[in-house]
Protein backbone atom coordinates (compact mmCIF):
# COMPACT_ATOMS: atom_id res chain seq x y z
CA UNK A 1 0.00 0.00 0.00
CA UNK A 2 1.48 3.44 -0.63
CA UNK A 3 0.85 6.65 0.55
CA UNK A 4 -2.07 7.63 -1.59
CA UNK A 5 -3.90 4.21 -0.49
CA UNK A 6 -3.76 5.07 3.16
CA UNK A 7 -6.83 6.50 4.35
CA UNK A 8 -6.50 9.26 7.03
CA UNK A 9 -9.66 8.83 9.13
CA UNK A 10 -11.18 5.24 10.10
CA UNK A 11 -13.33 3.95 12.60
CA UNK A 12 -10.74 2.28 15.02
CA UNK A 13 -13.01 -0.92 15.69
CA UNK A 14 -13.30 -1.25 11.71
CA UNK A 15 -9.12 -1.78 11.77
CA UNK A 16 -9.08 -5.90 11.64
CA UNK A 17 -7.37 -6.90 15.07
CA UNK A 18 -3.73 -7.98 15.31
CA UNK A 19 -4.18 -12.24 14.18
CA UNK A 20 -1.80 -13.46 16.31
CA UNK A 21 -2.47 -12.74 20.12
CA UNK A 22 0.86 -12.06 21.31
CA UNK A 23 4.70 -12.04 20.45
CA UNK A 24 5.55 -13.87 23.22
CA UNK A 25 7.09 -17.39 23.52
CA UNK A 26 5.06 -20.22 25.18
CA UNK A 27 4.28 -20.65 27.78
CA UNK A 28 3.48 -17.08 28.02
CA UNK A 29 1.72 -16.29 24.96
CA UNK A 30 -1.62 -18.14 26.11
CA UNK A 31 -1.82 -15.92 28.64
CA UNK A 32 -2.57 -13.50 26.94
CA UNK A 33 -5.77 -15.26 26.02
CA UNK A 34 -8.46 -12.86 26.35
CA UNK A 35 -6.72 -9.29 24.87
CA UNK A 36 -7.39 -8.38 21.75
CA UNK A 37 -5.12 -5.65 19.91
CA UNK A 38 -6.55 -3.47 17.17
CA UNK A 39 -2.83 -1.99 15.69
CA UNK A 40 -4.06 1.75 14.55
CA UNK A 41 -0.24 2.88 14.21
CA UNK A 42 0.30 0.57 12.16
CA UNK A 43 -2.89 1.02 10.23
CA UNK A 44 -1.85 4.22 9.31
CA UNK A 45 1.90 3.39 8.78
CA UNK A 46 3.25 5.57 11.43
CA UNK A 47 6.64 4.64 11.88
CA UNK A 48 7.71 6.90 14.86
CA UNK A 49 5.07 5.77 17.39
CA UNK A 50 2.47 2.96 18.17
CA UNK A 51 -0.97 3.12 18.61
CA UNK A 52 -2.97 0.34 19.82
CA UNK A 53 -6.49 -0.15 20.78
CA UNK A 54 -6.58 -2.37 23.18
CA UNK A 55 -9.42 -4.44 24.53
CA UNK A 56 -9.52 -7.23 27.32
CA UNK A 57 -12.34 -9.84 28.39
CA UNK A 58 -13.19 -10.46 31.70
CA UNK A 59 -10.09 -11.97 33.58
CA UNK A 60 -7.56 -11.23 30.99
CA UNK A 61 -4.54 -9.46 30.79
CA UNK A 62 -3.00 -6.63 29.38
CA UNK A 63 0.99 -8.22 28.92
CA UNK A 64 3.57 -10.12 31.34
CA UNK A 65 4.28 -7.40 34.46
CA UNK A 66 7.36 -5.61 32.49
CA UNK A 67 9.53 -2.13 32.16
CA UNK A 68 10.79 -0.78 29.36
CA UNK A 69 14.70 0.30 29.23
CA UNK A 70 13.84 2.99 26.65
CA UNK A 71 10.58 3.02 25.24
CA UNK A 72 8.17 5.28 27.21
CA UNK A 73 4.11 4.11 27.73
CA UNK A 74 0.74 6.18 27.95
CA UNK A 75 -2.34 4.11 28.31
CA UNK A 76 -5.79 6.04 28.01
CA UNK A 77 -8.98 4.28 29.98
CA UNK A 78 -12.14 3.76 27.41
CA UNK A 79 -14.22 1.97 28.85
CA UNK A 80 -14.61 -0.48 32.02
CA UNK A 81 -12.27 -1.05 35.22
CA UNK A 82 -8.90 -2.84 34.88
CA UNK A 83 -6.54 -2.38 38.34
CA UNK A 84 -2.83 -1.41 37.28
CA UNK A 85 -0.27 -3.33 38.51
CA UNK A 86 2.76 -1.27 39.51
CA UNK A 87 5.86 -2.04 41.58
CA UNK A 88 3.89 0.19 43.83
CA UNK A 89 1.34 -1.49 43.77
CA UNK A 90 -2.35 -2.20 42.36
CA UNK A 91 -4.35 1.22 41.53
CA UNK A 92 -8.35 0.94 40.35
CA UNK A 93 -8.39 2.67 37.17
CA UNK A 94 -12.08 3.68 35.21
CA UNK A 95 -12.75 5.66 32.43
CA UNK A 96 -10.91 8.70 32.00
CA UNK A 97 -7.74 7.73 33.81
CA UNK A 98 -4.44 7.30 31.62
CA UNK A 99 -1.27 6.38 33.53
CA UNK A 100 2.08 6.75 31.99
CA UNK A 101 5.39 4.90 32.41
CA UNK A 102 9.01 6.36 31.71
CA UNK A 103 11.49 4.24 30.31
CA UNK A 104 14.21 3.23 32.28
CA UNK A 105 12.47 3.93 35.47
CA UNK A 106 12.21 -0.28 35.82
CA UNK A 107 8.33 0.22 37.38
CA UNK A 108 7.22 -2.92 35.81
CA UNK A 109 3.74 -2.86 34.90
CA UNK A 110 0.44 -4.23 33.64
CA UNK A 111 -3.11 -4.00 33.48
CA UNK A 112 -6.24 -6.90 34.66
CA UNK A 113 -9.50 -6.88 34.31
CA UNK A 114 -10.98 -8.70 37.18
CA UNK A 115 -14.34 -7.74 35.98
CA UNK A 116 -17.30 -9.36 34.22
CA UNK A 117 -17.22 -6.36 31.72
CA UNK A 118 -14.87 -6.00 28.54
CA UNK A 119 -12.31 -3.21 29.54
CA UNK A 120 -10.98 -0.95 26.52
CA UNK A 121 -7.98 0.90 26.32
CA UNK A 122 -5.44 3.64 23.88
CA UNK A 123 -1.69 2.44 24.37
CA UNK A 124 1.07 4.33 22.77
CA UNK A 125 4.61 3.82 22.81
CA UNK A 126 7.34 5.31 21.10
CA UNK A 127 9.42 3.02 18.98
CA UNK A 128 12.86 3.48 20.35
CA UNK A 129 16.00 0.97 18.38
CA UNK A 130 18.10 -0.60 21.34
CA UNK A 131 15.09 -1.09 23.58
CA UNK A 132 14.66 -3.71 25.82
CA UNK A 133 12.30 -5.22 28.29
CA UNK A 134 12.40 -6.55 31.59
CA UNK A 135 9.97 -9.22 32.90
CA UNK A 136 10.70 -8.91 36.91
CA UNK A 137 7.84 -11.95 37.54
CA UNK A 138 9.31 -14.98 34.68
CA UNK A 139 11.90 -16.19 33.47
CA UNK A 140 11.83 -13.67 30.37
CA UNK A 141 13.85 -10.88 28.64
CA UNK A 142 13.05 -8.92 25.60
CA UNK A 143 15.44 -7.37 22.99
CA UNK A 144 14.11 -5.27 20.23
CA UNK A 145 16.95 -5.78 17.38
CA UNK A 146 15.93 -4.57 14.11
CA UNK A 147 12.72 -4.03 14.63
CA UNK A 148 12.10 -7.63 15.73
CA UNK A 149 11.15 -8.66 19.62
CA UNK A 150 14.49 -11.32 20.04
CA UNK A 151 13.25 -13.66 24.10
CA UNK A 152 15.19 -15.17 25.94
CA UNK A 153 15.34 -16.92 29.17
CA UNK A 154 17.16 -14.41 32.15
CA UNK A 155 20.09 -16.64 31.65
CA UNK A 156 20.39 -15.54 28.13
CA UNK A 157 19.37 -19.40 26.70
CA UNK A 158 16.80 -18.55 23.91
CA UNK A 159 13.37 -19.97 23.88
Amino acid sequence: MNNKDIPVTVMATEVVPRQKTSLYPEPFATQMNGREKRVLGDFFGLVNFGVNLTKLLPNAKSALRHAHSTQDEFVYILHGYPVLITDSGETQLSPGMCAGFKAGTGNAHHLLNRTNEDVSYLEIGDRSSGDSVIYPDDDLKASLVEKEWQFLHKDGSPY
